[in-house]
């Protein structure tokens, strides 16, 4: 059975967020999606994960968001042997994360979809960048989802392809996020 990774900083940002009086609306991720895609010459990789944890503060709109990178799931094993062991590492680097604020002024009691931005730090490969993610929030009663869709360069989070294989993986990998969310009282 695999060992699911929590980062510490999402760690700290839930019990942070549970336990004060600022987050008073507190929603929790209930279900995840994430699958990135590289189309390559060679071969297009597509990869699935449902390791993926959240929180939102209704209050202050701040998001985290924590994926353990040996949840993505390959049709090939080989593919997903190298993706851990030779690009991403992660027995060295097992979470991607992400820790910022919905850019828009959000009323977290209105049911509706709403385009909204989160800007903050995403971290791959223990590498930190800011990150703006464009995404669609959908509120239907105390139920939350969020779907984006973005863009990651693989040399800004320093993950090097080996020149043998550059055909086969893309520079730039298109990263598909879907959260299902329930409202913690």
């Amino acid at each position: 059975m695999m060992k699911k990774y929590f980062p510490s900083t999402l760690g700290i940002l839930i019990l942070f967020a549970f336990n004060n009086p600022l987050f008073s609306q507190k929603f929790a991720s209930t279900a995840s999606e994430i699958k990135f895609y590289s189309e390559a010459p060679m071969e297009n990789i597509e990869a699935f994960n449902k390791d993926g944890k959240s929180v939102i503060s209704g209050a202050t709109r701040e998001i985290a968001f924590a994926v353990s990178i040996r949840g993505f799931h390959f049709k090939k094993p080989l593919m997903e042997e190298h993706f851990n062991e030779n690009y991403m590492e992660s027995e060295k680097f097992k979470t991607a994360t992400f820790k910022g604020k919905i850019n828009e002024e959000t009323d977290f009691k209105k049911e509706g979809v709403y385009d909204v931005t989160a800007s903050g730090k995403m971290n791959i490969h223990g590498v930190e960048k800011d990150y703006a993610i464009p995404g669609k929030l959908t509120i239907k009663g105390d139920k939350i989802s969020l779907d984006s869709k973005f863009k990651v360069k693989v040399a800004d989070h320093k993950i090097e392809i080996p020149q043998l294989v550059v055909k086969n993986i893309a520079e730039v990998v298109e990263v598909t996020v879907h959260f299902d969310y329930e409202e913690k009282k």
